[in-house]
């Protein structure tokens, strides 16, 4: 149980440290939206053009991507139907929450947490194929239709799929499928880069929460509770139903299933929130209680389901 803590402990102590340099202002006024810039922009490609184009393909389409689709989407869905019909939300916020709510964090925790955990590291890629061939380009597209204005739903389409987040996890995806071996002069370079990716997301993560109170009073309290109890409770039931009694999984690859629907909010959310300015306490506070909150269920499903 104790080294099932590493993974939460890595990412704890690099928000921490973030939180330290927004406290003692260290990077001035300018150095979040850089940092969220640097991420979003550059460094979140590489990593996920270099996590994706070494994924096993047998793993990247095996039953683990349909299950935690349906677990992802019947989230979406419950949200969705909450924030438009009975809160009437922004089309921007109720996508934030959406993703807040569905959208788990399988790099930063979940590759680490998967290694110690379930015993692999590669666990994690048919939910980081399925979040950023799928859910990223059509959440981005919605997201840049509706924050620029007058900006035709074709001409946001295609500012989506030319994203540098896409074009790194479409590009993976192709040398994963195709088999194709890339010299060390092509993938030294990237992994160099991308190793830069998750503690810069993190130390900006932390230095947001400077200042910031969780479910403060004039934040969205009731979105991000429900982003929350989705998150936590929702998605691993409904992850552990379609692969128990729908997929007939073995009980290890159910137990796979059920802490990858259970992981934290992504942290990305937290920058696409931060990249169009919308939702970004919603984000900013489920990403804060659901990794706080994760860690005893994560250890009462390994404790159940081992």
């Amino acid at each position: 149980m104790i080294e099932s803590l590493t993974g939460f402990a890595v990412v704890g102590v690099a928000i921490l440290v973030g939180w330290i340099i927004g406290r003692t202002d260290l990077l001035g006024e300018h150095g979040r939206p850089v940092l969220a810039r640097l991420t979003f922009f550059v460094l979140s490609p590489f990593l996920l053009f270099v996590v994706l184009s070494q994924a096993d393909v047998r793993l990247l389409f095996s039953a683990m991507l349909p299950v935690a689709a349906i677990a992802a989407v019947s989230v979406f869905v419950v949200y969705v139907a909450v924030a438009r019909f009975a809160w009437r939300r922004s089309t921007g916020e109720i996508v934030i929450g959406a993703l807040s709510a569905g959208q788990v964090n399988s790099n930063n925790i979940g590759i680490p947490l998967s290694l110690y955990l379930l015993g692999s590291a590669a666990y994690p890629a048919p939910v980081i194929l399925m979040q950023l061939l799928v859910f990223t380009p059509i959440s981005m597209t919605i997201l840049e239709t509706v924050t620029a204005g007058r900006t035709s739903f074709p001409r946001a389409l295609l500012r989506t799929l030319t994203n540098p987040i896409v074009v790194g996890s479409i590009l993976g995806t192709i040398v994963s499928v195709t088999g194709l071996e890339l010299p060390p002069i092509v993938m030294e370079p990237a992994q160099l880069v991308a190793n830069a990716c998750v503690p810069v997301l993190l130390i900006s993560y932390g230095i947001s929460l400077y200042g910031q109170r969780v479910l403060a009073p004039s934040g969205r309290r009731r979105d991000i509770t429900l982003a929350t109890l989705l998150k936590l409770f929702f998605m691993p039931i409904v992850a552990w139903a379609v692969g128990e009694f729908v997929f007939r999984m073995p009980a290890h690859d159910v137990l796979v299933v059920v802490v990858l629907a259970a992981l934290p909010t992504a942290q990305n959310v937290f920058n696409y929130s931060q990249r169009y300015g919308v939702g970004e306490t919603i984000s900013r506070d489920t990403v804060f209680l659901t990794t706080v909150g994760c860690v005893p269920v994560l250890l009462l499903a390994t404790y159940l389901l081992a």
